[in-house]
């Protein structure tokens, strides 16, 4: 744990294989780590020492942490939603609606929900409550994938972000590109420009001003020459990440700039004809 008012680093405690996640929960004040050692163990950030190791069917791939309760992505397509204050057993026990290996899981900042990523290509939006009425509310739908030469090229979803103003979220893929989604008129916002490879983890800012983009080679390809990982922070704004009006079609993107000095131009597109150019903005990404 690293201390940013003294610039110290305390060691917090151990997994007995590699950590693949972690997330604090300000609600129960711990933090929680997901190991492919099978288990999720809970810290206590103000000692710091273990409160405890809860074991998972599977390895752990993913967690996201939603209000007081824990959900957790495994191998074997699993997912387990716990509660934080009460770990002794697990609420629910799901299984993944998509078909192959889950990637990334991200919890609604309206804590009904979560969002789940695969290998293949697909996003699936779920609800917590377990009632059928609800239920029939949960979808599917397909994405970063690429057409060259008639082949089309299936990329994993690695990233998700919610945007915590607008209930938005974005996903990042293995094709290089960061996608903005409405989860509610089940559309697109905008694509940002390609990256130069996997986009490996996105994060935006508490007020939704702001997304940190990671860009790493995955070894998708195994060992082969790629480019340098870098993290990117890119300013973005309504026109981006607000829902628009039911009804509407609304399509926005971003054109990649010439040069650093060079604009970006975000234009609004209305049933697929242009509509207006919403705003241009110097480049507001940067290394």
């Amino acid at each position: 744990m690293h201390d940013l008012n003294t610039d110290q680093e305390n060691l917090v405690g151990t997994h007995d294989a590699p950590i693949r996640c972690v997330e604090y929960c300000p609600e129960v004040n711990v933090m929680v780590t997901g190991s492919w050692d099978q288990t999720v163990k809970l810290w206590d950030p103000r000692t710091p020492c273990n409160a405890g190791t809860f074991s998972q069917p599977e390895k752990v791939y993913t967690l996201s942490v939603s209000g007081d309760r824990l959900i957790v992505g495994t191998a074997g397509r699993r997912v387990l939603v716990w509660d934080l204050r009460n770990m002794g057993y697990v609420q629910q026990r799901r299984e993944s609606s998509l078909k192959y290996q889950t990637r990334c899981i991200r919890a609604f900042p309206n804590k009904q929900g979560y969002v789940l990523s695969s290998i293949e290509g697909r996003v699936a939006v779920e609800y917590l409550d377990p009632s059928p009425e609800v239920q029939k509310k949960k979808y599917a739908f397909k994405c970063h994938r690429l057409k060259e030469n008639n082949i089309e090229h299936i990329y994993p979803v690695n990233a998700i972000s919610f945007h915590n103003i607008h209930n938005t979220f974005a996903t990042g893929g293995s094709d290089g590109f960061v996608n903005i989604w409405d989860p509610f008129n089940k559309k697109r916002l905008c694509q940002f420009h390609r990256y130069p490879t996997s986009i490996a983890s996105l994060a935006f800012s508490n007020d939704g001003t702001t997304l940190a983009i990671a860009s790493s080679y995955m070894y998708e390809m195994d060992d082969t020459e790629h480019p340098e990982d870098g993290i990117f922070i890119r300013q973005v704004t309504d026109a981006e990440t607000k829902p628009k009006p039911s009804g509407i079609r609304h399509r926005c993107v971003t054109a990649k700039p010439r040069d650093v000095n060079d604009v970006t131009a975000v234009g609004l597109w209305c049933d697929d004809e242009p509509l207006r150019v919403m705003a241009t903005h110097p480049r507001t990404e940067h290394e």
